[in-house]
């Protein structure tokens, strides 16, 4: 599921998945009331990887624990990258992208963060999309990941103007959805 940080680290935009899997209404998850919904020993772990993040303009990683729409407890995996535009290459805040994670008996997960290349987990069915941009821009994150490991480290300013524009495109949608409520 795809979602936006402005500069300021507040949650702009998150898919509606974040209803499905934790039933609260992205309305509320907006700024800072998704914090809400990440478990109470993880939030400050959550937090300081933001912070982190948007003090060093850098990629970041982090997993922690989500209360879930039934009561339940998922893993997330969670990163994002961030977005540069005019003028004067003007740090905007983050796209980024999160997926429930399963874990397995014998790895026991706990909270963590990392600054550095974000590598989005593997998709999981409660976290995918619907919504083609935000398909596109998990897709371009995936790409974002993958690009230096293959020597293509080249390619990397076209695909980060495409995550930008791909970003805009976004904030666009979320703005005539906000008219439209």
């Amino acid at each position: 599921m795809i979602f936006a940080v402005d500069q300021a680290g507040a949650l702009s935009h998150v898919s509606q998945e974040w209803t499905r899997l934790t039933g609260q209404p992205v309305s509320v998850a907006l700024n800072e009331g998704w914090l809400s919904c990440v478990h109470e020993h993880d939030r400050e772990v959550v937090r300081m990887v933001l912070i982190q993040a948007i003090d060093e303009r850098s990629e970041f990683s982090v997993q922690f624990r989500l209360s879930s729409a039934d009561g339940g407890i998922r893993w997330i995996g969670a990163g994002g990258v961030p977005s540069f535009g005019p003028p004067g290459r003007t740090f905007l805040g983050y796209l980024g992208s999160m997926t429930e994670l399963t874990p397995d008996a014998p790895n026991v997960l706990t909270a963590v963060g990392r600054m550095g290349r974000f590598v989005p987990p593997p998709p999981h069915p409660a976290t995918v999309t619907s919504d083609h941009l935000e398909t596109i821009a998990d897709h371009l994150l995936i790409a974002n990941a993958l690009i230096e490991g293959d020597g293509a480290k080249s390619a990397l300013p076209g695909l980060r103007a495409a995550l930008y524009e791909v970003g805009r495109a976004l904030a666009k949608k979320i703005d005539a959805e906000r008219v439209l409520n």
